[in-house]
């Protein structure tokens, strides 16, 4: 338990340095690219990280991949948190820059919106993690990271690490990321059901590893 909720903390911290970067960027599509080196490092250690997992959760549902994605998730969460708000605390800037961004997630987007932008966030990490996985190439996520960044969609873990930095903790900020949450397994979903045994598509595509 305690190997698992460790490998999701070191995920977190990764995602934290990740959200930094990003942050630091005057250049948006610069930062995009920067913050791969999150789910690069991540998918090279075998970390777990709860949005690079779920997906897989439709084709092997065992007790043992459902607790190994909770305390993931926890690990994740107590990770970024802790990361980014180191981040912001060495950083002042950041914190300030972490801050607009923040209060633009909780201003302008409803519940529908911010659950399908996390879906959309996904799809496309579904598709990150399962190309390095069938492949062990790094292009899907070195495409897939820049374009849900720019594309403004949500990725939980992040989001919590641009909150922690920012030093925003709010009831409707924890509504926000536990939508997020709902929408990134929504999506990450998405696709693996699509192509389950039985539907039109299945056997189009390679089988994943599911052990990441």
């Amino acid at each position: 338990m305690v190997r698992r909720i460790m490998s999701g903390a070191a995920a977190g911290i990764m995602i934290s340095i990740g959200c930094a970067v990003f942050l630091a960027c005057d250049n948006k599509y610069v930062g995009s690219v920067m913050f791969s080196v999150a789910l690069l490092t991540i998918c090279l250690r075998s970390l777990i990280l709860y949005t690079g997992r779920i997906g897989f959760i439709p084709e092997k549902h065992g007790r043992d991949e459902i607790s190994d994605l909770l305390l993931g998730l926890l690990g994740n969460v107590a990770g970024v948190a802790a990361g980014g708000f180191a981040a912001g605390v060495a950083l002042p800037k950041l914190r300030e820059t972490a801050a607009v961004l923040c209060e633009a997630k909780l201003t302008t987007q409803n519940f529908g919106q911010t659950l399908l932008r996390g879906m959309f966030c996904g799809i496309l990490m579904y598709i990150a993690v399962v190309v390095y996985k069938e492949n062990r190439n790094v292009i899907g996520i070195l495409f897939c990271i820049p374009v849900f960044i720019l594309s403004g969609f949500e990725h939980s873990i992040a989001d919590v690490g641009y909150f922690a930095c920012a030093g925003v903790a709010s009831w409707q900020s924890f509504g926000f990321i536990w939508t997020v949450i709902l929408g990134n397994s929504l999506g990450s979903m998405l696709l693996p059901v699509m192509f389950m045994p039985g539907s039109g598509l299945a056997g189009k595509g390679k089988n994943a590893d599911k052990n990441a």
